[in-house]
């Protein structure tokens, strides 16, 4: 009888079901498309990190993310070979430099150049082309997300980095950067003679480990072994990646900040909704109390309705939610929506606490309600 109940009083009112509805779907998708960017955000910002072959990373000192590394000597890759535990160590240069657009025109980009034999970073998701080819002359690999940024429509096209020519070998699909700022794949010596480095000049020494190693400990003793330089787990330095651009930036607090704003408006929405329909059921509540209903009962009744918007609510708000992520799928956005099962799952979580919340007014109205007001009619 409570969810029959509730149900009668939520689809009396169809106007009034609608602008809860409404008010819940709203919400839903604020906070679905805001999480979505959110947890989109940081895959883009640690995808790198966890794709390079290492478990300890030594950088230079001021390092806060993967983009923007200052050169370091060579030196430190040989000091790390003679540390037990290290079972190779393999340099990689990042940079930011302009590209030269083959129309006219020029583009930041940022140059990673690393050995696709040596593993340190391999260029993933390739859909055309292979890494094989970035041993011929002038090669990189970019992301087709950023073909039109760089002015290029498909692979052989050429175009300069830095004053010299490079020609696409290769595409890859959904490597984008948080900046926007495409990545360009090339070799290491090709890195250093694109960025005009010296050949001792790297700008990172990536560490893997022996069977067993600790990277913790590994890390301390390379860091007591380098005390000019910054050594860091993998996971301490993706960690300090997001920190930077979700923290420091205020990107992050932005996007939460945006799903907060959604869950209060929809509580609002919906309590005014509930509070207005327990209003002019207040004579149907006071009768039941009258025939003896306990205020536990008519609570339920009220949590009831609450729940019963919130499924409804949940459902549309999904639904339009999974259609913007499609359609901005398939537009291939530099940073994508992400939902995931446990996205959903805290969705609906919040839905309930949302509606639960709004419910409170009208409990605190039908508490006061006094029984004899139905002989007084």
């Amino acid at each position: 009888m409570t969810f029959t109940l509730a149900f009668r009083n939520l689809f009396h009112d169809r106007v009034r079901l609608a602008v809860t509805l409404i008010g819940i779907l709203f919400a839903i998708v604020l906070i679905a498309v805001q999480l979505g960017l959110y947890l989109g955000a940081r895959q883009i910002i640690a995808s790198p990190i966890d794709h390079a072959n290492g478990d300890v990373w030594i950088m230079g000192y001021g390092n806060k993310n993967f983009e923007e590394a200052q050169p370091i000597n060579q030196r430190a890759r040989f000091v790390a070979l003679s540390t037990p535990g290290v079972a190779s160590v393999i340099p990689m240069i990042t940079s930011f430099v302009d590209w030269k657009k083959p129309d006219g025109g020029t583009a930041n980009i940022v140059l990673v150049g690393a050995d696709p034999e040596d593993g340190a970073m391999v260029p993933w998701n390739i859909v055309e082309g292979d890494t094989t080819a970035l041993g011929t002359r002038d090669a990189v690999i970019v992301d087709k997300t950023y073909l039109e940024d760089l002015g290029i429509k498909t692979v052989n096209e050429i175009a300069q980095v830095n004053g010299s020519r490079v020609r696409v070998v290769g595409l890859t699909d959904g490597i984008r950067s948080f900046t926007t700022t495409p990545f360009v794949f090339t070799t290491l010596p090709r890195a250093r003679s694109l960025l005009g480095l010296g050949p001792d000049q790297i700008s990172y020494a990536l560490v893997r480990l022996d069977p067993g190693a600790s990277s913790d400990a590994v890390s301390a003793a390379l860091q007591a072994r380098l005390p000019d330089l910054q050594v860091l787990t993998k996971s301490e330095f993706r960690m300090r990646s997001l920190n930077y651009w979700m923290l420091s930036t205020g990107a992050g607090v932005a996007l939460i900040g945006g799903a907060i704003l959604g869950l209060i408006v929809g509580t609002v929405i919906v309590a005014q909704t509930l509070y207005s329909s327990t209003k002019d059921h207040l004579n149907e509540f006071a009768t039941l109390r009258a025939l003896g209903s306990s205020t536990g009962y008519i609570h339920k009744v009220i949590l009831a309705q609450a729940a019963l918007s919130a499924a409804l609510g949940y459902v549309l708000g999904m639904i339009i939610a999974m259609l913007i992520i499609f359609v901005t799928e398939s537009m291939a956005l530099p940073l994508p929506i992400i939902m995931t099962g446990g996205l959903a799952v805290l969705l609906f979580g919040l839905t309930l606490f949302m509606c639960a919340v709004s419910a409170i007014a009208a409990i605190s109205k039908v508490t006061r309600i006094d029984p004899a007001m139905v002989f007084a009619r």
